[in-house]
């Protein structure tokens, strides 16, 4: 469950990092419910069916940004992601959730920003979930790895995202039940 920034924005969908881990894990099934433009309150009403549609075993978690790049309230956010991890949590099957956090432009500023990151991090140590606290650092600020937007991250990025969750994913105890061998 994401927005652009795993919905592969501007990017033909194979070359977008969701379709690049499909491509890592090919005995596994990735599925990608991500949609640009997407809110924590869209994935919170559109979770439950996906939930009951593919009964994931790993929920991978990266909403926030819209929220924040229109001025939505936090607390919202905040409760919002609480319900997807929730969500995943109570689910009747074994569903580990991965939460991937995001950063906003300088132009937000500091405060605004900080509450955001300090969110993802009290959702992610509240809930013993696997945690990255922003999943795209290390494109982000080079950009020959952004597309003219600035904000979305280009085809050469993807890799480099890709071995940002894998490393994520690995360190969670979810693969340890997955299997899944480098």
């Amino acid at each position: 469950m994401g927005d652009s920034l795993s919905a592969a924005y501007g990017l033909p969908v194979e070359k977008g990092w969701v379709s690049l881990l499909q491509n890592s894990l090919p005995s596994y099934r990735v599925v990608n419910a991500s949609i640009s433009g997407e809110t924590t309150s869209g994935g919170k009403q559109r979770l439950p069916a996906l939930m009951n549609q593919y009964q994931p075993a790993i929920l991978m978690v990266e909403l926030g940004a819209n929220d924040a790049l229109r001025g939505q309230d936090l607390n919202s956010t905040k409760r919002n992601l609480q319900s997807m991890l929730d969500t995943c949590l109570s689910a009747n099957y074994a569903c580990q959730p991965v939460l991937l956090g995001i950063r906003l432009p300088t132009n937000y500023g500091p405060a605004y920003d900080a509450f955001l990151q300090r969110i993802y991090q009290n959702l992610a140590a509240e809930n013993a979930v696997a945690f990255h606290p922003f999943f795209i650092e290390q494109v982000a600020l080079d950009p020959d790895l952004m597309q003219a937007d600035a904000l979305h991250p280009n085809a050469q990025a993807q890799p480099l995202i890709l071995d940002t969750v894998l490393k994520t994913l690995k360190a969670s105890k979810a693969l340890l039940n997955l299997n899944v061998m480098d």
